[in-house]
């Protein structure tokens, strides 16, 4: 009999806690009614931002979608830019492994386009390696 007691006082004993939290947990809100505006804005100024906002796009969008991109004037001319990129182009990547390690830059050859291909026409042909 005594297991019985014990098993209907905690029962007891839960309902009693989770009734608890639920009286504590649950507050109402307070109803304030409906809410008067007051403005120092008259409809004329109110219109005329309206106008002004509209004219200027939509200033939360996405950068694709807002329109063209200004245009940067970075003083250099084309043929200073391409400079440039023909030089960082010989520099090779300065975040490669070859960079930070250390190792050679590869270098472009000076050889002709046929020249090449007529090379490797001829290693092919002298090779003895079975095609895959």
């Amino acid at each position: 009999m005594k297991t019985t007691q014990l098993k209907t006082s905690q029962f007891l004993g839960a309902v009693f806690l989770s009734i608890l939290g639920v009286s504590t947990g649950a507050q109402a809100e307070t109803y304030q009614g409906v809410q008067t505006v007051s403005s120092a804005v008259s409809r004329a100024d109110v219109a005329s931002q309206a106008r002004a906002a509209a004219r200027a796009g939509d200033q939360f969008s996405e950068a694709s979608y807002s329109g063209t991109a200004p245009v940067v004037n970075s003083g250099l001319t084309r043929d200073a830019v391409r400079a440039q990129a023909s030089q960082a182009a010989r520099q090779g990547d300065i975040y490669s492994d070859a960079a930070l390690y250390g190792f050679p830059a590869p270098t472009i050859g000076q050889a002709d386009r046929a020249a090449v291909r007529a090379q490797a026409r001829e290693a092919a042909r002298n090779t003895t390696a079975v095609p895959l």
